[in-house]
């Protein structure tokens, strides 16, 4: 090729312009990202949108939805605004999905690469406590954690970090083991590169792509974790979140079905959402996907 014709050449698409490309050709996880957005705009305006302690008596309890201006969603049983809860409950929930995510992924990602890369001895022990943690229901080790440590919000996020770290870990160790015998490694072995340099700064970046895509489905776990917890009476009652709501709301459920089915729809719509937009980020990551 000419250096005219190497000028003239149309220059080859941005990584991101070809994943953008792959991503909204999936409809549905279009959706499931302007929804995500939605959420996200929803917990960043709450103290616009609704100004105030959403734990406050805002109105008469138990108002009917669209009958007072003053409270559009309704009340609760205590007087309480169902719209100023779905706002700033929207906060609550993404805080536990995205930090009990950040635990989950971090776990599943450091015992995954070292079982990954290591191999023998240490591969065997780690799978081991990864099989143990396996042999426990998820949903009963977080009682058993919340039991033990008290329901504070803190100790929900952590316990539901802890208790979702398995598959991720799963997912790197594959990763790994077939990644680590590729002849870019071989060639950091021979420059007298270290093994935990190679893990984190050669392999790593390589094996990421199908852990990003799972880190929605955990994200949604979470989300569904802390709100099952809320409805056993097993939540934090400081803080306004979809999960109490819809645990207070039971008892008057067949007088004012309002208090449990708004903030049902709501985590119904965001763990949707998520799972929406991780189908869409596998189909933008996946190389066999056309550009």
């Amino acid at each position: 090729m000419t250096v005219l014709e190497t000028r003239l050449a149309p220059a080859a698409p941005r990584q991101s312009s070809v994943l953008w490309r792959r991503f909204r050709r999936n409809r549905a996880a279009v959706l499931g990202l302007g929804l995500v957005i939605l959420v996200i705009a929803m917990a960043a305006l709450a103290g616009v949108v609704t100004p105030g302690d959403p734990l406050r008596q805002a109105g008469a309890p138990l108002t009917p939805p669209f009958t007072v201006a003053a409270n559009p969603w309704g009340t609760d049983q205590l007087g309480r605004d169902i719209m100023a809860g779905i706002f700033h409950g929207a906060r609550i929930s993404l805080a536990i999905g995205v930090i009990a995510t950040l635990i989950s992924i971090a776990l599943g990602t450091v015992i995954g690469a070292l079982a990954g890369y290591f191999g023998g001895r240490i591969d065997n022990a780690l799978m081991r406590v990864t099989e143990t943690f396996q042999t426990i229901p998820n949903f009963v080790l977080l009682l058993t954690l919340v039991a033990i440590f008290g329901s504070s919000i803190e100790h929900i996020v952590l316990a539901i970090g802890v208790v979702s770290w398995t598959a991720p870990a799963r997912m790197v160790r594959a990763e790994f083991m077939s990644l680590r015998k590729r002849d870019y490694v071989d060639a950091a072995r021979n420059l007298g590169v270290g093994d935990l340099s190679i893990i984190f700064r050669e392999i790593l970046p390589n094996a990421l792509p199908p852990v990003i895509v799972f880190a929605s489905v955990v994200m949604a776990t979470a989300i569904l974790m802390e709100s099952a917890l809320a409805f056993l009476s097993l939540g934090d009652p400081n803080y306004a979140s979809w999960g109490n709501m819809i645990g207070q709301g039971r008892a008057v459920l067949r007088t004012a079905w309002f208090c449990s089915v708004i903030p049902g729809m709501a985590i119904l719509l965001t763990v949707l959402s998520f799972s929406l937009l991780g189908e869409g980020l596998n189909d933008a990551l996946n190389p066999r996907q056309k550009k």
